[in-house]
C-alpha cells in the first residue's frame, strides 16, 4: 500500500483471480434462434408457416372411366326430380249398404251439452248389500287418546301432577336426626378473609 499515486487512486494487491487470466472457450456455445421453422427456440412461439407444394403427378392407371356414361338431366345429387302432375283415374267401386237414415237419430237428449240445464234428480231403490260389502260398525275400532302427554297425531298441551309435600323443614320432621351447631368444625378466618401479618423470632 506503499506505491506511488496515480491520481486520485493508487495501486492495492487485487484480492483474489481475475477472469483475465483463464482462457475463455470463445464462440463455442450456440444460441437457438427465434426466426424460422428449423432449430427454433423451444422457449420462444413461432409464428404460422405455410409451404407451397407443386401439382399432383399423373398416375399410372386411371381410376376414373371418364366421359364414358351418359346422365340424364333429371338426376341430381338429392335424386331424379319429377315435376308435381296430377293423376286422373276413374271412381272407385263401392258396395251399397244400408245405412241409418236421418230419423233413426234423436237429438234431443244432446241439448243438455249443448244448452244449460237445470239439475234433474232421480228416484232409485236401493240396491241389496252382499255378504262381502258387509263393513266393521263403530265399535270395531280403536281410537287413539287425546288426553295426556303421549298422544298419537295431536300437540299435548304442558301436564302437571300433584306429589306429596316434601319433610324438609317441616314440623313433622324429626329434628334430632339433623345434626346440631356443634357437629361442624370452625373454619379459619384466613381461609375467607384477608390473613394478618405473621412474625416469628
Amino acid at each position: 500500500m506503499d506505491g506511488p499515486w496515480v491520481g486520485t487512486w493508487r495501486p492495492h494487491p487485487r484480492r483474489g483471480p481475475i477472469l483475465a487470466e483463464f482462457s475463455t472457450p470463445g464462440p463455442k456455445y450456440w444460441i437457438p434462434g427465434t426466426t424460422g421453422h428449423a432449430s427454433h427456440d423451444p422457449t420462444r412461439d413461432k409464428a404460422p408457416a405455410y409451404t407451397f407444394r407443386g401439382s399432383k403427378g399423373p398416375v399410372a392407371e386411371s381410376c376414373s372411366p371418364g366421359p364414358r356414361y351418359f346422365i340424364h338431366p333429371s338426376i341430381t345429387k338429392i335424386g331424379k326430380y319429377v315435376p308435381p302432375a296430377a293423376h286422373v283415374t276413374g271412381r272407385p267401386k263401392t258396395k251399397s249398404e244400408v245405412t241409418p237414415g236421418p230419423s233413426d237419430y234423436s237429438t234431443e237428449k244432446a241439448d243438455k251439452h249443448v244448452y244449460s240445464t237445470a239439475p234433474v234428480q232421480s228416484m232409485a231403490s236401493r240396491r241389496k248389500l252382499t255378504d262381502a260389502v258387509q263393513t266393521p260398525g263403530p265399535a270395531a275400532y280403536t281410537l287413539p287418546r287425546l288426553l295426556g302427554p303421549h298422544t298419537v297425531y295431536t300437540h299435548a298441551n304442558p301436564c302437571y301432577s300433584m306429589r306429596w309435600k316434601s319433610m324438609y323443614n317441616s314440623c313433622f320432621q324429626d329434628l334430632a336426626k339433623t345434626p346440631g351447631p356443634a357437629a361442624f368444625a370452625n373454619v379459619e378466618l384466613d381461609v375467607y378473609k384477608k390473613r394478618a401479618p405473621k412474625y416469628t423470632m
